[in-house]
């Protein structure tokens, strides 16, 4: 018995993602590329009667859970998959189609790459798909691509990699380099275990790895979520109330306690669903960031927190975290939807891998991007907010605190040691610096607070509901603004921090 893995034809693909009865074709005559009695157009003739397709690639529509989509499909039984000016000239029409129809798009390439029986006019045809994928997505239509056995060459480098969600079929092969070619080049071969699917999501290039028969119930999760009317409904406020006059010292102990809830905890309990994503999409991934499509009630949006979880478990918040952050960002863009960011870190990584990887300009980079992200922002200031890290996230439309958390350049242990050369006055550094969620508030750099009965840790679920609740509400708000007024207020309130607060130290040195 064999136990070569089943690889699916694009027709079974297809009847597998799709509703039953939904699938439609929207190919035509491909375009004539061979002499008629050529050599090339005998082997295009084999082929097509060996696949049961008359071009590498099949394209229609169907529906997935009831979600109209254009569906673009690679058939690796004609010529290995490989992409001539035909099959190019199908992906092209099928993107226009797709944009100028809005539907969502879901790819399934099977291929070699470029079709070498075809040379350079076939390669450079990886341009015009590039330019038609682009053109889609500025339209902020939803894609998602499935990378099945094997997805290499120009396809993977045009077509396959720029999903908004990339799942691989289990075992396949995927990769930019054709393993033959390493060999005959440089003469020894390709490291094994380099071009896998499971490789590639260990490095965050791929958001997950499923067999073909759980993808249907992943890009319905998709397509609900992003296709979700945006409900612009007034929710309900959290009621206001009156808070106690804590010392900041305490807040930053009890934001400190290992039982405390953190960003899962918050979407489990307070999101209607979660679609978790993985990585930067550039070879990184970085477990103390945790990225998400989610929806808080009838608000779909791109969740960005940091995981006390992953900081404990794992390392502190790195560079990498930082790009997984801003490729949620640019998501978050390109989907129109709302952009939640949730501050929970104890500080930025502090060694020299940081400092090699590109801490400072990730921070300032995330600063910039945030600041003029075109979509609804909230912040929410779920626990500790240590230093640049935390920083990172903050600059939004709206931003929420939790009663005990709070917002410093350092912790007050490092402050305390920089101006006194011990950490023993962190309580009375950190009362003076302003750091707590009232003081926030008060300067104007937060603006409004979510209540603790007395600590989030010892009421999770009702603190989640309630902080859930005080997202929803902000978002519904911020859907009645015009997007000139959202960011216009965005940037004034960004321009006049410190001008009317109150001095930066209580009592000066």
């Amino acid at each position: 018995m064999s136990d070569k893995p089943n690889r699916p034809t694009s027709s079974e693909l297809i009847a597998a993602v799709l509703d039953d009865g939904s699938w439609q074709s929207w190919d035509t005559t491909p375009l004539a590329v061979a002499e008629e009695g050529s050599s090339y157009a005998v082997e295009l003739a084999a082929a097509a009667e060996k696949a049961g397709t008359d071009e590498s690639i099949v394209t229609g529509e169907g529906t997935i859970n009831g979600h109209r989509v254009a569906v673009i499909a690679g058939e690796f039984r004609f010529l290995a998959g490989s992409i001539g000016v035909a099959a190019a000239e199908r992906i092209v029409l099928a993107f226009e189609r797709a944009t100028q129809e809005r539907l969502p798009l879901f790819a399934a390439p099977a291929s070699g790459g470029t079709r070498m029986q075809e040379g350079t006019p076939a390669f450079v045809t990886m341009v015009k798909i590039s330019a038609a994928v682009a053109a889609y997505k500025q339209e902020h239509l939803p894609y998602i691509t499935y990378l099945r056995h094997p997805t290499t060459g120009g396809v993977f480098a045009s077509w396959g990699s720029t999903g908004h969600v990339t799942v691989g079929e289990p075992g396949a092969t995927i990769g930019f380099l054709g393993a033959r070619v390493y060999e005959a080049l440089y003469g020894q071969p390709f490291p094994e275990g380099v071009q896998t699917a499971e490789n590639l999501f260990a490095h965050g290039l791929l958001d997950a790895v499923l067999p073909v028969e759980l993808l249907t119930q992943t890009a319905a999760r998709f397509l609900d979520l992003v296709l979700a009317p945006h409900d612009s409904t007034p929710a309900p406020d959290v009621p206001r109330e009156p808070l106690p006059d804590i010392p900041a010292w305490d807040s930053i102990l009890l934001s400190r306690k290992p039982s405390r809830p953190g960003v899962r905890a918050l979407l489990k309990l307070g999101a209607t669903d979660v679609l978790p994503l993985f990585g930067t999409g550039a070879g990184e991934w970085d477990s103390s960031l945790f990225l998400a499509l989610a929806r808080f009630e009838g608000t779909p949006c791109v969740v960005l927190g940091q995981d006390r979880r992953g900081e404990q478990t794992e390392a502190p918040l790195g560079p990498s975290g930082l790009r997984v952050a801003r490729r949620g960002m640019k998501l978050a863009t390109e989907l129109n939807l709302p952009l939640v960011s949730i501050i929970d870190t104890a500080g930025a990584a502090l060694s020299k891998e940081a400092e090699e990887g590109g801490m400072a300009g990730e921070i300032a980079r995330c600063l910039a991007d945030l600041v003029v992200l075109d979509v609804p922002t909230v912040c929410v200031l779920l626990g500790q907010g240590t230093g640049g890290g935390a920083l990172a996230l903050m600059p939004a439309d709206r931003v929420i605190s939790a009663q005990h958390s709070w917002l410093s350049p350092l912790p007050p242990e490092g402050a305390s040691a920089i101006l006194y050369r011990t950490p023993d006055r962190a309580p009375e550094l950190a009362e003076r610096q302003r750091v707590r969620s009232l003081d926030l508030l008060e300067d104007g750099i937060i603006d409004r607070i979510v209540a603790e009965h007395p600590d989030a840790s010892q009421e999770p679920e009702e603190f989640c509901r309630r902080m859930a609740q005080a997202i929803r509400h902000e978002l519904a708000d911020l859907s009645t603004l015009e997007r000139m007024e959202r960011l216009a207020a965005r940037h004034s309130r960004y321009r006049l921090l410190g001008r009317a607060g109150k001095s930066t130290m209580k009592g000066g040195l």
